[in-house]
């Protein structure tokens, strides 16, 4: 089953109007068993899927125990991150995965999801109409 989010207009700048592609995506707590709803940037250019720190507390991970400490660059430089030591129950729609994640050192940035082992187990359009659509390749018929 195919999953499909429009994008979200950011607003106008000096080189036009600026639409963000952006899709709901749910984290299954791993002690509590809930789960945590985020709107996220997709972005292809992030090598994995991060989230801001707050969103660590609101799954019961803590970061000095059940992360690892590491850096990402970017384009706005370096930041300190956390990776996360397991997978995360993550679901998109009714699709779900069993995805790695990382944690941005603060909540001043957006959620971002990334190609390793979460976008690269989906095979996405981004629509000239605005919206992305993520095709679940498990349920894709070969021929």
């Amino acid at each position: 089953m195919d999953v499909k989010f429009d994008f979200e207009y950011e607003g106008r700048t000096y080189f036009g109007h600026v639409y963000r592609p952006i899709a709901k995506v749910s984290f299954k707590s791993p002690r509590l068993g809930t789960w945590t709803t985020s709107w996220m940037v997709i972005d292809t250019g992030a090598d994995f899927t991060v989230l801001p720190k707050y969103v660590s507390k609101d799954l019961g991970i803590s970061l000095e125990k059940d992360c690892i400490v590491d850096t990402t660059k970017g384009v706005g430089g370096e930041e300190t991150i956390y990776l996360y030591k397991k997978k995360i129950k993550a679901k998109i729609g009714n699709i779900t995965r069993e995805v790695p994640i990382a944690f941005f050192d603060n909540d001043e940035v957006p959620a971002l999801l990334g190609r390793l082992g979460f976008m690269e187990t989906f095979n996405t359009e981004f629509l000239k109409s605005r919206a992305v659509v993520f095709k679940d390749l498990f349920t894709i018929k070969i021929s």
